[in-house]
This record gives C-alpha cells, structure tokens and sequence, in this order.
C-alpha cells in the first residue's frame, strides 16, 4: 500500500474517531441537560435505577463481574451481581451529581444544622490549615463521591492541588474539567510533566490530593486483594523527597441521598533502613488502606477498572 493512501486512511480514522467521541458527548451532555430539569433528588434515583439495569448488559460489566470474582472468591455468583448492580448505582449517583455538586454539598462548619454532608476528621482540617511550615499529601480511592472531598477541604480554607485523570473523550474531558475547576479549585491532569506540577506544590509547603487505586503499567510490583498489580510510585516518592505527612481521606455514601467525608490521620509510612520512605512498602501499604475501605462497602468502588495485571 502506498504511503499516500495509508496517510489518508489514518486520517480518516482519525476522524472518524474525534465524530464518535463527538456524537457519545453530546448523548452524554443531553442527558445530562435532561437531569438539570428534575429535581436533584428524582434525577439521581432515576439515574441509579436506570443504571442497574442498563449496567449489567454492558461490556463493562464482565470486566467487573471477572474482577469481583479474583477479589471474592468466596461469595457467590449471586452475592457479586448484587455488589455489581450496587456499583452501577453508585457510578450513576456521581455522574448525575456532577450537576448538582452545590446543591449537595451543604456542609457549613460553623452550622449545627444537619444536611447532606457530614465530617468526620473536622479537627484534623482545622490543624492543618495552620501547619502552613511543612507540605501534605491526601489520598483516595474511587469510593462513594470522592469528588467531594476537594471541596470539603476548601470548606476549611485548605487549599488542595488534585491531580486527576481526565476521560479518554476529549470533548467529555473538557465539560468536566470546566465543572472541576468552578468547585475544586487548582486541577493537574495526570499526563507528561504531572510529577512536577505537584512537586512545585509541595516545594512551597502546599497540600497535594491524588487517587492511587488504580493500574500503573510502570508502576511498582504491589499486591489487591492478595492479587498481583502495580502502583503508581509517585505518591510514595514525593512524600520521601519532601517528607510530606499523608493523610487518607474518603467518602461514604449514606441511605437517603446523604454522604459521610472522613479524613483520618497521617499514616505511619514505612522507611528503609537509613530512614527514607520505602517505596515498595509504602505502595503496599497505600493498597491495603484502599482495600480496606472496598472490603467495606464493596458495592461503593469502580470495579470495571482493569486493577489486576491479568
């Protein structure tokens, strides 16, 4: 084939390519616009509902079944598709809650007024908004609404720099880093020249938020669920380079719509003989605070994502 036609032939599929990221945006963006007419509260639990039964007929779906049996091999065929349909429930619930993330977050730390959101950990924030001397680090997991978090930090004045992953669809991408900047504050993509942007951050004692469950092809030898899989290593090598404190931090979603942030405190991270943070031990230890938190609501984390090496 001549060079001529294979150039053309990879333009064209490079069109077609940005016309099925355009048309599955805009399907995204109308329902999404269909949402913002209801209620908050109708449109999430028509969401969730639609979710559970449209989820388990999506290709996705094997990919999570396939990882909830190397995780669970003792429950049953019927105990994993209810943790499956719950997690369709729960991917629904966050995309639709991107619409309404100032209606949901009510949490006013000078109120005694119950809403949708409660704190567990307000008087770690309140400690570390004055400890401006010295960087932290704050961890998650794809658990519940975990883009709450940012936002609740921001509600104590801590500024947090999250480092996220945008979608594959770019014009997706775009739309939701718009709506991440309006609530969350300061955005670094995960991509080329990440590492640095956070180590800029935490060179003048700020404060770094990231998400470490999920697959690093570069990544270092680790173990999920008693798994073989590999960890991004940068959250472990910043926190060695600036001797950051680290603070795991999730959110819980609770029945009626409602939501519990926790903050806990700083890990104990594990050092190697001359004192520097361990990184292998430290990506280790990352992974069993996550599972811990899946183990206990199974049904709140994003089991479609390719964990496992195989």
């Amino acid at each position: 084939m001549k060079l001529n036609t294979k150039l053309a032939l990879y333009r064209w599929s490079q069109k077609l390519k940005s016309f099925n990221y355009w048309l599955s945006a805009n399907v995204i963006f109308g329902i999404l616009w269909l949402l913002r007419q209801l209620p908050a509260k109708a449109a999430m639990d028509f969401m969730d509902a639609a979710a559970r039964k449209i989820g388990p007929v999506m290709g996705r779906h094997r990919v999570a079944m396939n990882n909830l049996r190397k995780a669970y091999p003792e429950k049953s065929e019927e105990e994993l598709q209810v943790i499956a349909r719950d997690m369709w429930g729960n991917m629904a619930r966050l995309t639709a809650e991107y619409v309404y993330l100032d209606a949901i977050f009510d949490y006013d730390p000078f109120s005694d007024k119950v809403g949708l959101i409660e704190v567990e950990g307000r008087e770690i924030f309140e400690r570390l908004v004055l400890e401006k001397d010295r960087p932290h680090i704050f961890f998650t997991g794809h658990t519940g609404n975990f883009e709450l978090l940012p936002i609740c930090a921001a509600t104590f004045d801590l500024n947090v720099t999250v480092l996220f992953r945008p979608p594959n669809n770019p014009y997706v991408a775009k739309r939701i880093l718009g709506a991440r900047r309006t609530n969350m504050g300061h955005l670094v993509p995960s991509k080329a020249g990440a590492a640095w942007s956070l180590a800029s951050v935490l060179n003048i004692n700020g404060n770094v938020g990231m998400l470490v469950d999920q697959k690093f092809r570069r990544g270092i030898p680790s173990t999920f669920f008693n798994r073989p899989c590999k960890t991004n290593p940068l959250l472990a090598k910043l926190a060695r380079q600036y001797d950051c404190d680290v603070y795991p931090a999730r959110c819980i979603r609770l029945p009626g719509g409602r939501f519990r942030l926790e903050l806990e405190e700083k890990m104990e991270l594990p050092r190697d003989e001359k004192g520097a943070v361990d990184l292998a031990a430290t990506v280790q230890a990352l992974n069993d605070k996550v599972e811990a938190w899946v183990r206990e609501y199974p049904g709140q984390w994003m089991w479609f994502h390719k964990r496992w090496n195989s």
